[in-house]
């Protein structure tokens, strides 16, 4: 039946339907609940590890520990509805949410990843917020494999790079919500596993955030009509890809942006009116696990009439337009003295509704279909399966000898990793998105009179008011050890932030991992979570909301684990900003931050075909200590430009800077640049974390040193007119790029 329920859940069942028999519409309603991708087992679960611990639930040890211990009262709701929400301005409030949708682009690139954008931006919508903007990372296999490599049921990443890209454009365009952030990267770890990240941001004023649905209130179901499309979505989006998941397509939800973008107008209007009393969406497991989620969390029942649902195709069985995922619905809960009002409201928008049901006191789901009860059972009992308990053994990262001859011409080196796939220009990806509809992008994800990469994006929501939000991504798959991985990509989106001036930054994380089944995955799996408590809290960030996405598995082998922490913060005035582009001739440029011996999975160690050294370490004090100065040197107005030092180090920062830049370039002292190495292009090429490449106001400069006293910076040299890079070695050699130079390797045109 597709249930995906494991054989001791099933026993359990058994003693709780001892009674009588249970319908295919309770198993179906139990198996898509209980499901990895609706209740999150391992996360909720237990886990032993080799080294005799046991670990109650790595959700509340780790990630929600945190935010609980950090208590932030600009946190207004996490981890409880659709999307997590936190204080912004004027009586706003900022709602963020990233989901994954990996499975259903892996069969229907355009479908699957069009209905993940559409499905976070309900997410948005599901707490009442206006969705103002969009962000994807999209992880693909190389470009230029080889179809002879490909297994039966593996897509060419190609074609699956430009149906996923294809789908988000089409979505985001056409309810015209601006995409503004994101990142692409290519590796052979997900050529079987492709990975699709959706985020959206939206922003709703704080006393319309509802919930609060009451006994008697009605259940009205409204958007898009309710097909065979989307059956058994979550089951199949918490399994293993394998060649017969071409035979899932009806799993694929089919996308209707227009559709959705009426319903969105409807939605707001309603909310504007403050006629219903909760809203959620209908994701994954259809009316069926958003009904029941709605009448659990408001500790009532719910009984619903499914010849009420409005249909697809009329020959439907009850089981399957009760888990159906068709796309574009919204479940209300609507008192019955505003019900004329709603439905008039959404005539209005044109968007069918229905009256599908009524919340009661039972704390029972009951669903009807001809008079007949399908459905009957308990929501203590529903939401409460039996534990999953996983084994864990703990990863131990070999050390490993680098054996490297140091390069002559470093010059040649940038170039080359410039052209690098996970480094060049994204440029034909980003322009077939929309990044400036609705007139608020402030910081584009392209910027400068030259089109550079911007290390975040800034969005100004509100008419009335200059304070922006600014939005960024930290991501490190390639980081072997998994502890450190998760750190510098939480430092990352951190950094990211305060390079354009934003801080108070609230971070969603998103894992993408193999099986938990297996228990070397698992191992690394937690010590990523526990790195996310320890540098949430040593750096101060809350967590406010977050999805996993396990089971990534084809039959090439797990996907690369992959920790995607999105970063939500607020500049106080947009005006403020502060962009990539160089600005003056003549300006100091500044290293912040210490340059170590650190490149095992750095881009410089791929291209070299290295792995070994040491993982980039983070030291969470000096970070925040860094990060603090800076963000007061930006608000004295001391920073001309800045870039954050990540993937490619110094190198690949200072070209970047002369992307954007017109007629300017820079030329650095590497001899200058606080560092424990001797050799130049690890000076250059590392990816120590907490380090910023910074362009500082030439005329007070002695206020920005005085700032950073006590910490690690240096000058290490100056904007210059008419050049690109001219870089001075650690034995006083000179390697010099022209800007077209770079400009040519990094666009590749």
């Amino acid at each position: 039946m597709g249930l995906g329920i494991s054989l001791e859940r099933m026993r359990y069942l058994k003693q709780y339907f001892k009674e009588r028999p249970p319908t295919d519409v309770e198993l179906q309603m139990i198996g898509q609940t209980w499901s990895e991708h609706c209740f999150h087992n391992v996360f909720k679960g237990d886990v032993i590890t080799d080294d005799g611990r046991l670990i109650n639930s790595i959700l509340k040890t780790y990630i929600m520990r945190s935010t609980k211990e950090l208590d932030k009262d600009w946190c207004i709701s996490v981890f409880e509805d659709n999307a997590g929400i936190i204080d912004f301005d004027k009586g706003y409030a900022v709602a963020a949410k990233v989901e994954t949708h990996n499975h259903p682009s892996a069969v229907e690139p355009f479908g699957g990843a069009a209905t993940g954008v559409g499905g976070v931006i309900r997410d948005i919508l599901g707490v009442w917020g206006e969705p103002v903007a969009l962000t994807d990372v999209l992880c693909f296999g190389p470009l230029e494999t080889r179809y002879d490599e490909l297994p039966p049921g593996v897509k060419h990443p190609r074609y699956l790079y430009r149906g996923v890209v294809a789908g988000i454009g089409s979505y985001g365009n056409n309810m015209g919500i601006p995409t503004v952030s994101g990142a692409v990267i290519f590796d052979k770890g997900y050529t079987g596993n492709v990975v699709v990240y959706c985020g959206c941001i939206g922003i709703l004023p704080k006393d319309a955030y509802v919930r609060n649905t009451r006994r008697g209130d009605l259940a009205v179901l409204a958007g898009g009509r309710t097909g065979r499309d989307g059956i058994h979505g979550v089951t199949f989006a918490s399994a293993e890809l394998t060649e017969e998941a071409e035979e899932l397509r009806s799993a694929v939800q089919i996308p209707n942006p227009i559709v959705e973008e009426r319903l969105r107008r409807a939605i707001l209007r309603i909310r504007d009116e403050r006629l219903a009393t909760g809203i959620t969406d209908l994701g994954g497991g259809g009316l069926s696990c958003a009904a029941g989620e709605m009448a659990y969390r408001s500790k009532l029942g719910v009984d619903i009439e499914l010849d009420m649902v409005p249909l697809k195709a009329p020959d439907m069985a009850p089981w399957e337009i009760w888990v159906s995922e068709s796309q574009e619905r919204m479940l209300l809960s609507v008192p019955e003295e505003n019900l004329e009002r709603v439905l008039e409201i959404f005539s209005e928008e044109d968007v069918e509704a229905s009256v599908v049901g009524r919340f009661v006191e039972t704390g029972r789901v009951r669903v009807f279909t001809r008079k007949t009860v399908v459905c009957d059972l308990d929501l203590v009992f529903l939401f409460n399966p039996p534990k999953v308990t996983r084994r864990a053994r703990i990863p131990r990262l070999t050390p490993a000898w680098v054996d490297l001859k140091e390069p002559i011409d470093l010059a040649g080196e940038i170039l080359t990793l410039l052209s690098d796939p996970n480094i060049r220009s994204k440029e034909d990806v980003i322009r077939t998105y929309d990044h400036e509809v609705r007139g608020c992008t402030v910081v584009k994800p392209l910027h400068g009179e030259e089109a550079g990469p911007s290390d975040a994006a800034v969005v100004k929501p509100l008419r009335d008011s200059w304070t922006g939000i600014v939005i960024s991504c930290g991501v490190n798959p390639f980081y072997p050890d998994p502890y450190w991985m998760a750190a510098a990509s939480i430092e990352e989106a951190l950094r990211n932030n305060a390079a354009v001036g934003g801080r108070r930054v609230a971070i969603l994380d998103n894992f993408v991992w193999g099986s938990p089944e297996n228990e070397d995955n698992m191992g690394r799996l937690l010590k990523a979570v526990e790195a996310c408590y320890d540098f949430s809290k040593a750096l101060d960030t809350p967590f406010i909301s977050g999805k996993d996405s396990l089971y990534n598995e084809s039959p090439l082998g797990p996907v690369r684990p992959t920790l995607l922490v999105t970063g939500v913060g607020i500049i106080p005035d947009i005006r403020n900003v502060v962009t990539i582009s160089l600005k003056e001739e003549g300006s100091r440029v500044y290293i912040i931050g210490s340059t170590k011996e650190e490149l095992r999975g750095s881009a410089y160690f791929r291209l070299k075909g290295v792995d070994g050294g040491e993982v980039p370490k983070l030291d969470a004090k000096l970070s925040r200590s860094l990060i603090n100065s800076l963000i007061r040197a930006v608000d004295e107005k001391l920073v001309l430009s800045c870039h954050d030092l990540s993937e490619g180090g110094l190198g690949v920062a200072a070209a970047e800077m002369v992307v954007a830049s017109k007629n300017l370039g820079i030329e650095l002292d590497l001899g200058k640049v606080p560092s424990n190495t001797a050799r130049s292009d690890y000076v250059l090429f590392s990816e120590s974390t907490s380090r910023f490449l910074v362009e500082v106001d030439g005329a007070r400069w002695r206020r920005f040193e005085e700032l950073f006293s006590g910490l690690p910076f240096s000058m290490v040299g100056r904007v210059a007119r008419g050049i690109g890079l001219r870089i001075i070695d650690l034995k006083n050699g000179l390697h010099e790029l022209s800007g077209s130079e770079i400009k040519k390797a990094w666009r590749g045109y």
